[in-house]
């Protein structure tokens, strides 16, 4: 078995359930909720999206979002910053107010684990050509 038909059915956590802000998103993505912080201002969990597959582009309000990448390979954009491309053991830090989306490589499955808090935004696709240049 490869490392990615492993992560294909769940990783260390579990796959999930089908993402219930799928329409958010371009392709199947999976959500494993795994904890909520005590005065449940903060999510933690984790996202699995199949290759190809990302959200939207988006902001989070009076809040923050950090991705802990724990399998395969995805990208990270910034408004007017180049992508990056994430591997395991990355970390991403995106501050209050800035617009971004993530998701899978094309050729890849990709598994990060996102800690949230504050209210999400949910913007316009990254468009077919945006995503094919990368």
């Amino acid at each position: 078995m490869t490392k990615f038909n492993e992560l294909e059915k769940g990783g260390i956590f579990g796959k999930g359930i089908a993402n219930p802000y799928g329409k958010f998103f371009e392709g199947d993505t999976f959500l494993k909720a795994l904890a909520t912080s005590p005065d449940e201002k903060v999510s933690v969990g984790t996202v699995t999206f199949e290759p190809g597959a990302r959200n939207n582009w988006h902001i989070h309000h009076d809040g923050y979002q950090i991705l802990l990448v724990t399998d395969g390979e995805g990208w990270y954009q910034e408004e007017g910053k180049a992508a990056q491309s994430l591997k395991q053991g990355d970390v991403i830090v995106t501050k209050d107010g800035i617009k971004h989306w993530h998701g899978a490589k094309a050729d890849s499955w990709f598994e990060h684990i996102a800690i949230t808090t504050g209210t999400p935004e949910w913007l316009e696709p990254v468009s077919d050509e945006e995503y094919s240049k990368l």
